[in-house]
C-alpha cells in the first residue's frame, strides 16, 4: 500500500458541446498514464445512473494485495483516504471471506485486489463535465483540457501512435482451455451434484486464451465497445495489466442509504429480422429454465443483502425484467435494501461477494464445485470493477464479456459461462457460451 496524507481536491466544471466526441478524446488522452479506469454507460437508459462516463487516472496512493485479509486492508485504506477510489475486486477474494482456495492455472497473474486514489478525475453527465484534481499545479488543468480537445495524435505508448496502430489478426491463435467433449462431461458432473441435492445452481465457466500475443488494448476495447455498447463498459489499465470490458451487468451500487443489486440470469440471441428478434425475446420471457435461473439468484441476493440491511428493507423491485443489448436479450432483476449509516461500505461488499449471478446457490457449495470442475483461475473475470465516492457511496459492475491481457506475459484471456440448473441441457449450455463469446472472437479477428 502506498499512502500519503489526505489532500483536498480542486474542482472545475465545463460544458461540453459534443459529449460523444469528448469521451473518445478523453480515453485517448488517458493512455499516457500508468493507472486508468474509464467507465462508459454508452447512453444506455438506466434507472440508477449517476454519470454517463467517468475517467480516473494517475495514482496518488494505491493498494495492491492478494486475497489474504484483503477486505480488512481495503477497509483501512478506504477510511484513511476518505476520497474517490477506483479499482477492482477479483473473484478469488472469495478465499478471504470463506475457507476456500484457488489452485487452478493462472496465465494472467493479476493481483487479487487493486485500488487507487486518482490525481485526475473526470465525471461526465450529458454535456456537463465535473473535474476533480489533487495537488493542482499552475495551468495544469488548462494544459490537460487543451490536449484532450485536440485529440492529440502524438500521444503514444512505446513510441507507437495510438491512432495508427491496429489490432493484429489473432483468431487462429485463440485456443479453448476445455474442449467441447470435456465441457459436456463436466456439465454432466455438475448436473449430478444438482440431482444429488448438493447445489441448486452453479455458474460454470471456460477460458479461451492466446499465448505470446501482442495487441493494442485501446483498439480492441474500442471495437468491442462499438459492437456491444453495454451500460457498464470499462477500460482498465494498471501498468501492464489490462481489462477490456463490455459488461451489461451491475453487481451492486450504494446511493445514500439505498443498496441496489441487479443480477443477470437468462440469455437469448438477437436477430436482424424484427419478427425473429421479437420471438427470441418472447421465448426468453416465457422460458421456465431461464426464469428459474434468475429467481434462484434473486433469492441468493436477497439473503446476501440481508446481512447489512435495516430490518425488513430487502425488496425485489423488479423480477425477471427483459432488456435488449446489441448482441443478446437478457433477463435482469433488481433487488434493493436500506442500510444504516454506521455500516461500512466494505462490509456491504464483503457480505455479498462474489456476486450470486457468477457463483450459484447455495453459494459456498457452488464455489467449491466450480473450483474442482473449472480449469482456470477466474481472477478478475467474474470479479468487479468500480469506485467509491468520498460520501461512502459506490458502484461496481460484473466483469463479464471481457478480454484480459497481461502485456508482460503476452497472455490474453477471455472466459464465458452459463448457469447450470436441473433443467439444463449440456449442448444448449455450450451453445450459450459460444454466443457470449461471439463479440470477443469478432474483435480479435479484425
Amino acid at each position: 500500500m502506498r499512502s500519503k496524507e489526505i489532500t483536498l481536491r480542486t474542482h472545475f466544471s465545463k460544458t461540453i458541446p459534443n459529449p460523444k466526441q469528448f469521451k473518445n478524446q478523453l480515453l485517448l488522452w488517458s493512455q499516457q498514464f500508468r493507472e486508468v479506469v474509464f467507465l462508459d454507460s454508452n447512453d444506455y437508459h438506466q434507472k440508477y445512473s449517476s454519470y454517463d462516463c467517468i475517467l480516473a487516472v494517475e495514482a496518488f496512493t494505491s493498494i495492491k494485495t492478494d486475497s489474504h485479509n484483503a477486505f480488512e486492508d481495503l477497509k483501512q485504506y478506504h477510511q484513511q483516504t476518505k476520497d474517490w477510489l477506483f479499482g477492482y475486486l477479483s473473484y478469488d477474494l472469495k478465499n478471504d471471506i470463506e475457507p476456500l482456495h484457488s489452485n487452478n492455472f493462472d496465465g494472467l497473474q493479476f493481483p487479487d485486489l487493486f485500488f487507487f486514489q486518482p490525481k485526475k478525475l473526470f465525471l461526465l453527465k450529458e454535456n456537463q463535465l465535473e473535474v476533480h484534481y489533487l495537488r493542482l499545479c499552475d495551468d495544469e488543468f488548462e494544459i490537460d483540457f487543451n490536449e484532450i480537445n485536440q485529440g492529440n495524435s502524438s500521444i503514444s505508448i512505446n513510441n507507437h501512435s495510438l491512432l495508427t496502430r491496429s489490432a493484429p489478426k489473432t483468431r487462429a491463435e485463440v485456443q479453448q482451455r476445455i474442449s467441447k467433449e470435456t465441457y459436456l462431461k463436466k456439465v454432466a458432473t455438475m448436473l449430478a451434484h444438482i440431482h444429488r441435492g448438493d447445489i441448486y445452481e452453479a455458474n460454470f465457466c471456460m477460458e479461451f486464451y492466446a499465448k505470446n500475443i501482442t495487441i493494442e488494448p485501446l483498439s480492441i476495447y474500442n471495437n468491442l465497445n462499438e459492437i456491444s455498447s453495454p451500460p457498464f463498459a470499462t477500460f482498465f489499465k494498471n501498468n501492464n495489466h489490462y481489462l477490456l470490458c463490455a459488461s451489461p451487468e451491475r453487481y451492486i451500487k450504494k446511493q445514500g442509504s439505498k443498496i441496489i443489486s441487479q443480477p443477470i440470469k437468462g440469455t437469448s440471441k438477437r436477430f436482424e429480422d424484427e419478427i425473429l428478434d421479437y420471438q427470441s425475446k418472447n421465448d426468453l420471457e416465457n422460458n421456465p429454465k431461464e426464469r428459474s435461473e434468475n429467481i434462484m439468484i434473486v433469492d441468493l441476493v436477497r439473503n446476501d443483502l440481508s446481512h447489512t440491511a435495516s430490518k425488513g428493507s430487502v425488496n425485489v423491485e423488479e423480477l425477471c425484467g427483459l432488456y435488449s443489448f446489441k448482441q443478446v436479450h437478457q433477463m435482469i432483476s433488481t433487488v434493493v435494501s436500506e442500510v444504516e449509516s454506521t455500516i461500512s461500505p466494505i462490509e456491504i461488499l464483503k457480505t455479498s461477494f462474489p456476486m450470486g449471478s457468477m457463483t450459484g446457490a447455495p453459494k459456498i457449495s457452488a464455489m467449491k464445485i466450480i473450483e474442482v470442475l473449472e480449469e482456470t483461475k477466474r481472477g478478475l473475470y467474474s470479479g468487479s470493477v468500480g469506485y467509491f465516492t468520498p460520501q461512502n457511496d459506490f458502484d461496481f459492475n460484473v466483469v463479464i464479456r471481457s478480454i484480459l491481457y497481461n502485456d508482460n506475459q503476452k497472455y490474453l484471456s477471455f472466459s464465458v459461462g452459463s448457469a447450470i440448473t436441473s433443467l439444463s441441457e449440456p449442448e444448449s449450455e455450450y451453445e450459450e457460451c459460444l454466443l457470449k463469446a461471439k463479440a470477443m472472437f469478432s474483435v480479435l479477428s479484425e
